[in-house]
């Protein structure tokens, strides 16, 4: 997953399964401003639909991916 940062923010960036129920926490820290890039180890987890949300100060995004095994 890659994010974009403009301004230096506290970033959030989780995922989610299907029920809503949190799987990972790919950041939770004050990034610089520029491009970063989040690599998701989903190791265990079944194939299926998640969701990513990411919230940098105001900025809120989600999006659905599917992982594939």
């Amino acid at each position: 997953i890659t994010v974009d940062i403009a301004e230096q923010r506290h970033v959030s960036l989780r995922v989610y399964d299907v029920l809503g129920r949190e799987v990972a926490v790919l950041a939770d820290e004050t990034l610089p401003v520029g491009r970063h890039r989040f690599v998701w180890d989903a190791g265990i987890l079944p194939a299926g639909t998640y969701q990513y949300r990411l919230q940098a100060g105001d900025f809120v995004a989600s999006r659905m991916m599917q992982l594939i095994k």
